[in-house]
């Protein structure tokens, strides 16, 4: 049986993710699969392995701002604009 970070790892080999798409494919609350993300980057940087964990940023809907410091979290407000509407991150394994 796979630990929750084996199926978010899995899911992350199969193609690009947000964290709403894998909770929703889990049964897991957002802000869960956030957490898990932290760690799954975490072991796949550490592995020596082929493998590395990618992150398409946030991005602003509304000025196109992309340069937020923490990638791997759903920001609630861009610092450029201030606006909200925020595109989530997407995820992937290659």
């Amino acid at each position: 049986m796979e630990t929750t970070r084996q199926r978010i790892a899995a899911t992350l080999r199969e193609g690009p993710a947000t964290a709403s798409d894998l909770g929703e494919s889990l049964s897991l609350p957002t802000p869960v699969v956030y957490d898990h993300l932290e760690h799954v980057s975490r072991s796949i940087d550490d592995d020596d392995g082929d493998e590395r964990f990618l992150v398409a940023p946030p991005e602003c809907r509304d000025c196109g701002f992309d340069g937020f410091d923490d990638p791997v979290n759903e920001p609630s407000r861009c610092p450029e604009c201030r606006s909200e509407r925020i595109a989530e991150p997407a995820f992937v394994i290659r």
